[in-house]
């Protein structure tokens, strides 16, 4: 695609026309103030489409009415970020053997809600044979036995390095997660999206959230890279040797983040809306050393409850499935009945965001962090790659390159281990 120049700054062909010049210098001073739009690495078509939506809805509109302040939502994990912070999480928890379950606990949590039975055709061992809940159950129940009793923090004596030179620890890595992307794949992904969660049983908020921001940091300061994970031969158990593959690496949407920051400067409020635990994002947009600025109580997402002020493995009794249909519930729960009206503008990425960027008549834009997928997300997209050009456009593409994890200035994306820039799946 041939790259378009950002109307903001727009460069002059003649540089002799003091007209232009002048023109040019109006529109760098015009950006340089807080209340616009950075371009940063915006498609120049989307910045252009967010601006004229901050000028026409903004505090400096006519019609803007600080009685009904509007407001944006964002989705978290892979709009506000590049990859996903509870799935990162859960890798980091697997890896530094952070839990606080015995192991009768540990198995209680394991079946919670997760049926018996053989998972889907994609979830096989190395040698194509299926896999069931059952087996696979059996052999992670038997390495965190081994691992409970061994590793110092828990009640054993092994150092964590000691720990992860060891086949018991491999074994249980590789299938933990395995299993967990086996839930999702097989089941409504209702039941693996919750059963992620349950894992943080008997920890305190406080405790939760400090596990979080080292997993935070650890992403941010690790390569953006795709691991393969394979169990053990010499611990094939009952299951036999799987392998699963996990995306390491966290990366800041600096875009995103600054835009942010534009719309509260424009007296527009932002909600985050989440599939992942509202209490680990609220760690990441609104502690100050990531620089998002969202206060804890606009962070809507699942919920636990909580039995003598820490985690029990139970979701909250009466809360919505915050994720695809659910989020629209959240937002016209927690925000649109109370303020009555929706959205101004919704960002998201995936499926669990394909309804909240179309369901509310009041959201001038619904912005898409291009990820090239396919079911709901892509039925948005497709209207998006429709709509280029519009400048009223009601949904936007936004690429990325996942090498980077950097937005890059076009609708076009890059998906890790490819070099072509594509618009579609």
């Amino acid at each position: 695609m041939q790259r378009r120049t950002f109307l903001n700054t727009l460069v002059v062909a003649t540089a002799a026309s003091s007209l232009m010049l002048d023109a040019q210098s109006a529109e760098a001073g015009r950006a340089a103030t807080p209340d616009a739009l950075d371009p940063g690495r915006w498609s120049p078509l989307n910045a252009a489409r967010l601006q004229v939506v901050l000028d026409e809805h903004g505090v400096k509109s006519g019609r803007y009415d600080p009685e009904r302040r509007p407001y944006a939502v964002f989705d978290w994990d892979n709009t506000c970020i590049m990859n996903d912070c509870e799935e990162a999480l859960l890798m980091y928890q697997i890896n530094h053997m952070a839990y606080k379950l015995t192991p009768d606990e540990f198995v209680d949590v394991m079946w919670t809600d997760v049926p018996k039975g053989t998972f889907m055709k994609d979830y096989t061992t190395v040698d194509g044979k299926p896999v069931s809940m059952e087996d696979l159950a059996a052999d992670v129940e038997s390495d965190y036995r081994w691992l409970h009793a061994n590793y110092k923090g828990l009640a054993g004596d092994k150092s964590l390095d000691e720990i992860h030179e060891t086949d018991q620890f491999k074994d249980f890595r590789a299938k933990l997660y395995f299993m967990y992307d086996a839930i999702c794949d097989t089941h409504p992904l209702e039941i693996g999206y919750k059963w992620i969660i349950y894992f943080y049983r008997n920890m305190t908020t406080a405790e939760l959230q400090a596990m979080a921001e080292a997993s935070n940091n650890h992403g941010i300061g690790d390569a953006l890279r795709k691991v393969r994970y394979e169990s053990p031969k010499t611990l094939s158990g009952k299951a036999g040797v799987v392998a699963d593959t996990h995306f390491h690496g966290i990366r800041i949407h600096e875009e995103i983040r600054a835009v942010m920051h534009t719309l509260r400067a424009n007296g527009i409020d932002v909600y985050v809306s989440t599939a992942s635990l509202d209490d680990v994002v609220r760690v990441f947009a609104g502690n100050p050393n990531y620089g998002y600025g969202v206060p804890p109580e606009n962070v809507i997402g699942m919920r636990l409850e909580m039995q003598d002020g820490k985690y029990a493995s139970r979701y909250k009794a009466g809360w919505h499935f915050n994720y695809g249909p659910g989020k629209t519930v959240g937002i016209r729960g927690v925000l649109e009945s109370k303020k009555g009206y929706g959205p101004l503008l919704v960002f998201g990425d995936s499926d669990g965001d394909a309804w909240m960027l179309r369901d509310f008549k009041d959201t001038a834009v619904g912005v898409i962090v291009n990820r090239m997928k396919k079911g709901e997300i892509g039925a948005d997209s497709k209207l998006a790659a429709g709509q280029i050009g519009n400048p009223n456009a009601r949904f936007l593409l936004q690429g990325r390159d996942e090498h980077t994890g950097l937005m890059i200035p076009d609708e076009k994306s890059i998906k890790y281990g490819k070099t072509e820039r594509k618009l579609l799946a």
